[in-house]
């Protein structure tokens, strides 16, 4: 498989990029995928969720009526959980919703996604973008040329670029990642990828597990 590379301006140049067959998986990794993307979501869980027992609410400890011959069931303090206001029955505790997965299972999963978007025709490979300065004007320009404005499209490039993130990170259905910081989930959410030149030794790294 071919990709040609695009300048700025959506146009094809007369580098090329070469992605061989032998690279690529013969099978699914279905369920790996989906334990990537279960992990990354948990991940995003903060775990701080808490509710109060009946042992830490403040109230009167005093038992509410004799426990037999009242005719009516017995209930110990105001604190009962079948009071309004009484403790919960077994309610949520801080706690940490991490799972652990594998790193090459990570990096599979990552090549897999990688791979189906090359063979959807989902993945552009543009020149490096050098800005002088920040300017949005310059990025909706080129997702333009690229027929990318309205559509939902992650980024990825080689090395750090403030004057390309500030020119960017203001704009709804574009997301901007240097390489080491691609995960799984964006791949899977933005529909279009496109990799910049100096990006491409890092995802052949990927493409060679």
């Amino acid at each position: 498989m071919e990709l040609k590379i695009l300048d700025i301006k959506g146009n094809y140049t007369d580098k090329k990029i070469k992605f061989y067959d032998n690279t690529f998986f013969k099978k699914s990794y279905n369920h790996s995928l989906y334990l990537e993307i279960k992990r990354y979501l948990l991940a995003q869980r903060q775990g701080t969720h808490k509710s109060k027992e009946r042992g830490e609410l403040s109230g009167s400890t005093k038992k509410l009526h004799r426990q037999k011959g009242t005719g009516s069931s017995r209930k110990g303090d105001i604190k009962n959980p079948i009071f309004r206001g009484g403790g919960r029955v077994f309610g949520p505790k801080p706690r940490k919703y991490l799972i652990k997965l594998n790193k090459r299972t990570k990096n599979i999963v990552r090549k897999f996604i990688i791979e189906q978007k090359l063979v959807h025709n989902k993945v552009m490979i543009i020149e490096d973008l050098k800005l002088k300065f920040p300017k949005t004007k310059l990025v909706l320009n080129l997702l333009k040329s690229l027929k990318l404005l309205n559509q939902k499209s992650l980024m990825v490039i080689g090395e750090m670029n403030r004057n390309l993130y500030l020119s960017s990170r203001n704009l709804k259905n574009f997301k901007l990642l240097y390489v080491n910081e691609l995960d799984c989930f964006s791949l899977m959410n933005y529909p279009h990828i496109i990799f910049s030149e100096n990006s491409i030794k890092k995802i052949y790294q990927f493409l060679s597990i």
